[in-house]
């Protein structure tokens, strides 16, 4: 038996791109995964039967994580088919204007931001409780180079995605003594997904010329620094940022 067996293992927005390939890796891995999805109902019942004929364990959760009650419902269904929750990956990508900050408003730049901090306080919040009281649990935030590396256009998801950073690093901070981690996975740009299929093709191979890998990050590459930071294996690392850009940047 595997450190990893049996434990519960919630990933919000998991129906496609980054969020569905974590999911698969936790399930193959041993995990329990509740895939947590907003709107397509068939694309995450698709996760899930992937899983499954794999001989993985999963279960689709509709809920808007923006909102707490939809995300305290979601937690019951959870605790009452599986019991708590073992590991957070918040993944679930909260729209967002891509413009110049001179032509957007503060709807588009402050409701961003106050939409990323809530989906990641009302999440956080529902499974604290029960990691806190067993002395384990993992909790990884899914981000990207944008919050350090700005790039024409997109203020709001930078801006965002900087502020759920240092909220992380708070955090890691604080739950360290309780046995909790906290860990960021920073991703470059990532093919098959919605931000990544937004990119035309010149801009796509101006950044593979600047990867010293040579390609774009594929969805699994993200899962596999999840897996690790969800992982027992995990005991140690706390408040980091896993960059994983191929070598795009370098700190």
């Amino acid at each position: 038996m595997t450190g990893a067996e049996g434990r519960v293992a919630l990933v919000t927005g998991a129906s496609s791109g980054i969020g569905a390939a974590t999911a698969g890796l936790l399930a193959a891995r041993g995990m329990r995964v509740v895939v947590n999805y907003l709107r397509n109902t068939k694309a995450a019942d698709e996760v899930v039967a992937g899983i499954e004929a794999a001989g993985g364990q999963a279960m689709a959760v509709q809920a808007d994580v923006r909102e707490a009650a939809a995300v305290a419902s979601m937690i019951e269904q959870i605790q009452a088919a599986w019991g708590d929750i073992d590991v957070l990956v918040h993944n679930a990508l909260i729209p967002y204007a891509v413009k110049s900050f001179q032509g957007m408003t503060w709807e588009e730049l402050g409701g961003k931001i106050d939409a990323e901090m809530h989906a990641a306080f009302a999440v956080t919040k529902a499974v604290l409780p029960a990691m806190s009281e067993r002395g384990w649990g993992r909790i990884v935030y899914i981000s990207t180079g944008l919050s350090r590396r700005p790039r024409a256009g997109m203020i709001a998801l930078g801006a965002a995605k900087a502020a759920l950073e240092q909220f992380a690093r708070y955090l890691a901070q604080e739950l360290g003594p309780q046995g909790i981690t906290v860990n960021i996975v920073a991703a470059g740009p990532v093919e098959d997904t919605r931000m990544g299929s937004a990119l035309d093709e010149k801009t796509k191979q101006r950044q593979v010329a600047l990867t010293p890998v040579g390609r774009l990050a594929r969805p699994a590459d993200i899962a596999q620094a999840v897996a690790f930071y969800a992982s027992e294996d995990n005991s140690f690392m706390t408040g980091t940022t896993a960059a994983v850009n191929g070598g795009m940047s370098m700190d």
